[in-house]
C-alpha cells in the first residue's frame, strides 16, 4: 500500500494556530492524521511539509514508519530543529493512525496494550489572589481532581500563567529609554511563589497533589533557592525550573533538595534530555512530543526513562492540537513510566471540528478505542476557521531594566 498524497491543513477554531497532517493511500477512504502543530511557526512547518516532505513521500510504503522517520530526519542535513521536527512529527502521527486504522486497532494495543485503565490529568488553576487560588483548588479537588497546577500572580509584575498587568509603580521604577512592556522581576516572583504554598498547604493540607510552573524564566541559583524553599510543601513536581541552556544546573539542584523536577517542554533533540534522564536529575520527561518528531521518537524517550525510574509527563496545552492529544493519550495508556498528563478541555467547536476527541471524565482522559489514533478532522468545518495572523510571537516580558526575559 502506497502514499497517494500529503496534505498540510491549518485551522484555528480557537486561539491556537493547529497544523494537521493527513496522509492519503492508495486503498480509496484510508487515511491518516498527524499533529504538527508549531503555534509560532505554523507556515514554515506547513512550507516543510509541502515543498520538502512530501515529494519524498509519495509512492512509499505506508507500511515503512521507521525508515521513513529515519530518512527525513537527515535530508536536510542539519537536524533535530523544532520546523522540521513538527513536520516529521505530522507525517508520523499519520503513519501511526494509517497502521492502526488498517489492523483495526486502537493504537495503544500496537504499543503493547494498555497497562492503566485511563489517564490521570493535572488541571491548571490560576488567580491574582490567594483566597481566589484556594477557591479554584477546591472547585477541581470536588470534579475529582487529585493534581492541579497553581500559578498566582505577582502583585505589579507580569507573569507566566496568570494575566496581569503591570502596575504604574513598577513601571516608574524602570531607567529612563525602557520601550513600553510587561515586567517580569525574578525576585518578587520566587518570594511571591513561596507564599503561595505556604498559604495553600495551611489551607488545603497535603491532600491534594500540587505542580507549578516556573517557566525556565529565572536564574540558576534563584531556582536553586526556589526548590530548596519549596521542599518542605511536597509538590508532586515544580515544572521547568531552568532554560535548557542551564540544564547542567540541574545536577546542582538535586543535591541539595528532594523537590521532584520536572523538565523539557523546549527540548528539541535526544543531547538535551538523555544526561538529565542518565544522571537522574530530574522526575519527569515533559517533551513537546511534536517538537522532538513525533510518536516514534517520544516511545524510545520514554522506553529509555523508563530504565533510569523517570516519568513521563507529556506537555499538553492548548497549543497541541486535539490529534495531538490522541498521541499523548495512546502513548500514557501502553508506558509503565507513565506519571501524569496535562490538561486541555476541549471546546464544542473544537470536538465538531476533530470529532473523536479524548473524553474527560472525573480527573482522567478515556480512549475511545476506535482504530488507530480514534480522532479525524472535518475538512470543510476546519476550512471554516482560517488563521487570523500567521501565528504567535514569545518574549514580550522584560525586566525592569529593559532585559528580555526568556523564554
Amino acid at each position: 500500500m502506497k502514499i497517494t498524497d500529503v496534505k498540510t491543513i491549518l485551522t484555528q477554531p480557537g486561539g491556537e494556530w493547529l497544523v494537521i497532517v493527513k496522509i492519503e493511500t492508495s486503498e480509496p477512504g484510508l487515511y491518516g492524521v498527524g499533529c504538527a502543530t508549531h503555534g509560532e511557526r505554523p507556515l514554515a512547518v506547513r512550507a516543510v511539509v509541502d515543498e520538502y516532505l512530501k515529494p519524498l513521500l509519495v509512492g512509499k510504503s505506508v507500511e515503512d514508519i521507521e525508515d521513513i522517520w529515519q530518512t527525513q530526519y537527515v535530508t536536510s542535513y542539519f537536524r533535530s530543529g523544532v520546523t522540521l521536527n513538527n513536520a516529521l512529527s505530522g507525517v508520523d502521527g499519520a503513519l501511526w493512525d494509517i497502521l492502526g486504522k488498517r489492523a483495526g486497532m486502537p493504537l495503544y494495543k500496537l504499543l503493547g496494550g494498555k497497562v492503566r485503565a485511563a489517564v490521570t490529568l493535572y488541571t491548571h488553576a490560576s488567580a491574582r489572589t490567594l483566597p481566589e487560588l484556594e477557591d479554584q483548588v477546591r472547585k477541581y479537588m470536588a470534579e475529582g481532581y487529585r493534581h492541579v497546577r497553581v500559578q498566582l500572580a505577582v502583585p505589579g509584575f507580569s507573569g507566566y500563567g496568570v494575566s496581569n498587568p503591570t502596575s504604574d509603580e513598577v513601571r516608574r521604577m524602570r531607567p529612563e529609554g525602557v520601550a513600553p512592556s510587561p515586567v517580569f522581576e525574578p525576585g518578587p516572583y520566587v518570594n511571591n511563589t513561596i507564599k503561595m504554598f505556604e498559604y495553600l498547604r495551611s489551607k488545603l493540607g497535603f491532600e491534594v497533589e500540587l505542580l507549578h510552573d516556573v517557566h525556565e524564566r529565572i536564574p540558576p541559583v534563584q531556582a536553586i533557592t526556589l526548590a530548596k524553599a519549596l521542599e518542605p510543601f511536597r509538590l508532586f513536581f515544580l515544572e521547568d525550573a531552568l532554560a535548557p541552556e542551564d540544564v547542567q544546573w540541574f545536577g546542582h539542584i538535586r543535591s541539595q533538595c528532594s523537590t521532584p523536577l520536572a523538565m523539557g517542554e523546549l527540548f528539541v533533540n535526544r543531547n538535551e534530555w538523555l544526561p538529565l534522564v542518565a544522571n537522574r536529575w530530574i522526575d519527569f520527561i515533559r517533551c513537546h512530543i511534536s517538537a522532538i518528531g513525533g510518536l516514534s521518537m517520544a516511545r524510545k524517550v520514554a522506553a529509555c526513562c523508563e530504565l533510569f525510574n523517570v516519568r513521563t509527563a507529556w506537555h499538553g496545552p492548548g497549543n497541541v492540537s486535539p490529534v495531538g492529544h490522541a498521541v499523548n493519550l495512546h502513548l500514557d495508556l501502553a508506558s509503565y513510566n507513565f506519571g501524569i498528563q496535562e490538561e486541555n478541555h476541549f471546546s464544542q467547536t473544537l470536538r465538531e471540528v476533530f470529532p473523536g476527541c479524548p473524553e474527560i471524565k472525573g480527573g482522567y482522559l478515556y480512549a475511545n478505542d476506535q482504530p488507530g489514533l480514534g480522532i479525524d478532522i472535518d475538512e470543510k468545518l476546519a476550512a471554516k476557521f482560517p488563521y487570523k495572523t500567521p501565528g504567535r510571537n514569545r518574549g514580550t516580558d522584560r525586566l525592569l531594566d529593559g532585559t528580555i526575559v526568556r523564554p
